[in-house]
């Protein structure tokens, strides 16, 4: 009888960190695509006739939709690096929780990913904080690209944290 209940008590036990691993691996494949798509989208300001991103500046005029190339300047190459960093991590810190998952000893900790996770957390925050204060004036709201960016980095932030306190179950 408690062989039995010891049994059924350790399935359990199996489901809830099934569960629990799956929910941090949908955690991290939605963090990692908000970091893509913040990167990527071309509306990080936005105006009535003026659309901002980070790689292009786009004007519509009566001769249409025009686009010129990003600044040179050097906080929006710092910006633009940061994010990138910011979705290289998320990437590597996704393969070594997966890596981890397989090859972790029972007991072990994913600090190996947490501090990938956390770092990519980092980037984004400073690449947002910069081209928060170093963004032009030039009478843009942000778009949803900037909000995008300032969701991923305390879920970011959150998931790295989650990956310190898991342990594996066997």
């Amino acid at each position: 009888m408690a062989a039995r209940l010891l049994e059924c008590f350790s399935s359990q036990m199996t489901s809830k960190m099934l569960f629990i691993l799956l929910g941090v691996l949908v955690l991290h494949l939605i963090i990692l695509i908000l970091l893509i798509v913040s990167t990527a989208a071309s509306t990080w300001s936005v105006g009535d006739k003026v659309s901002t991103d980070l790689w292009y500046n786009c004007m519509t005029t009566s001769e249409g939709y025009h686009c010129k190339p990003a600044s040179n300047e050097d906080w929006i190459q710092a910006v633009q690096a940061l994010m990138i960093l910011s979705v290289l991590f998320c990437f590597c810190s996704l393969i070594a929780f997966l890596y981890q998952l397989f090859r972790l000893v029972k007991g072990g900790r994913f600090f190996f990913t947490a501090i990938f996770q956390i770092l990519a957390s980092v980037f984004v925050m400073c690449g947002a904080i910069i081209y928060t204060v170093m963004s032009p004036d030039i009478g843009a709201q942000f778009g949803y690209a900037y909000v995008l960016a300032w969701v991923a980095f305390p879920l970011s932030l959150v998931s790295g944290l989650i990956y310190i306190v898991l342990r594996k179950k066997e």
